[in-house]
């Protein structure tokens, strides 16, 4: 996981992720082929930090791509957001205290590919 701490302090020395970053990103994150707990906690702590800024357009795309795996390709509920993964959603949104752009894609990618989303999700984007 020190890549990742490594490259969240490169990428954050400018405030910015730029295409090139994104790729970084890609590759580390989806080197083992899933996206776990710890790696989309480490995206959303990233998406705080470049929240509002002019990030390369790819950055929204690997944020939506890798949350949206994370919480519904998991064994435990796949294809759904179960009660745990719907608290832990909720807390990363609510966490900085503003719903960005990024985010709200975000919930509205879950709500198009999810088989079963709590109502607590649906609330949040409206």
């Amino acid at each position: 996981m020190s890549k990742l701490k490594e490259l969240k302090k490169s990428i954050l020395a400018d405030g910015v992720i730029d295409e090139q970053e994104v790729k970084q990103l890609r590759e580390v994150l989806y080197a083992d082929g899933i996206i776990d707990k710890e790696e989309a906690e480490f995206l959303f702590e990233l998406n705080n930090a470049v929240s509002g800024k002019e990030n390369h357009p790819s950055w929204a795309k690997l944020f939506i791509e890798a949350i949206t795996s994370f919480l519904l390709e998991d064994e435990t509920s796949p294809g759904e957001i179960d009660g745990d993964e719907a608290k832990w959603l909720i807390e990363k949104i609510q966490g900085d205290g503003k719903l960005d752009e990024i985010e709200v894609s975000l919930l509205n990618n879950l709500k198009a590919k999810a088989k079963k989303i709590p109502q607590s999700i649906i609330d949040l984007s409206k």
